[in-house]
């Protein structure tokens, strides 16, 4: 669990703004379409593959994540866990263990899990550049890499490769190269905006646990 926050937190950084004139505009162009695109979905169901390589390039870890969003409420499904929130609380189930942490949720927390941040980790705290176009199957993909504008240095990655579909202006995959020479790639396997899904979907229900398998750390 900590380490799946340490990736995914790292998505989540909430930066300055450089200054727009130190940005390409080609790649600010396909930034914004992509922005406005995103942001007029009322929901977002998504399936994607993590995949971790280290400096070898070998696989050493690979998970299908399952992401459910809407507004500020989200369900994230992964083997062994569900993380749910409803925009104040956010549970985590352990299933292994079968265990329920329970805390308050601060969108603003820089630290908490937010996995919807996946979409729109681009707008705020990085530089940005134009790589190419690249054809995969019958998709082509715009590739932009995004670099990190405030303190740099402290980050643990020094480039992300953003990979958007030209068409359907949708994020396809992510790629975070690291600065000890290991890769993060969250590669979109399906994409489903504006589904129903019914506030229930992002409240855990803790009926049926014992109160020794909760741990509830709200203040």
């Amino acid at each position: 669990m900590k380490k799946l926050l340490l990736i995914l937190s790292a998505f989540a950084l909430s930066l300055q703004v450089s200054n727009a004139q130190d940005q390409d505009p080609k790649a600010k162009a396909i930034l914004d379409d992509l922005s406005k695109t995103t942001k007029s979905y009322k929901t977002i169901v998504s399936e994607y593959i993590f995949t971790a390589q280290n400096k070898d390039k070998k696989v050493v870890e690979k998970q299908n994540y399952k992401v459910q969003v809407k507004a500020d409420k989200f369900r994230l499904d992964i083997p062994g866990n569900t993380i749910v929130c409803d925009g104040k609380t956010i549970w985590a189930h352990n299933k292994d263990a079968n265990e329920v942490t329970i805390k308050n949720f601060d969108a603003s927390n820089e630290d908490q899990l937010n996995p919807s941040k996946i979409f729109t980790l681009y707008e705020t705290g990085f530089k940005y550049k134009f790589d190419k176009e690249e054809k995969v199957g019958a998709v082509t993909y715009q590739v932009i890499s995004l670099f990190p504008s405030v303190k740099p240095e402290k980050k643990k990655f020094h480039t992300i490769k953003l990979y958007v579909d030209k068409v359907k202006k949708q994020v396809g995959k992510l790629i975070m190269l690291n600065r000890d020479g290991t890769t993060q790639t969250y590669e979109i396997k399906s994409f489903k905006p504006n589904v129903e899904l019914p506030d229930a979907t992002f409240v855990f229900d803790t009926k049926g646990f014992k109160p020794d398998q909760i741990t509830d750390e709200r203040d």
